[in-house]
C-alpha cells in the first residue's frame, strides 16, 4: 500500500477558569507542533505519531490537548 501525505498539529486550550469576582477566564491558545508534514498509511498512524510529540509538562492536562490532523 502506498503511503499517503499527512499533516498535523498539536494544539493547548487552557482550562477556563473562574476568578475571585466570578468571572470566567481562560489563557490564550498555544502551538505545541508547528503544522508538520508526514508520510504514513492513514491518520491513526499519525494521530500516534502526533502524541508522542506532547511535551512532559502537558502529559498531566491531556484533556485540553487537542491533536488535528489534515489529509492531503
Amino acid at each position: 500500500m502506498a503511503m499517503k501525505l499527512f499533516e498535523y498539529v498539536v494544539l493547548h486550550h487552557p482550562k477556563v477558569t473562574k476568578d475571585v469576582q466570578g468571572n470566567e477566564t481562560q489563557g490564550p491558545d498555544k502551538v505545541l507542533k508547528q503544522p508538520t508534514p508526514v508520510l504514513a498509511n492513514n491518520d491513526k498512524e499519525v494521530a500516534m505519531r502526533a502524541a508522542r510529540e506532547i511535551p512532559e509538562t502537558y502529559v498531566d492536562k491531556l484533556e485540553e490537548v487537542e491533536i488535528c490532523v489534515r489529509p492531503f
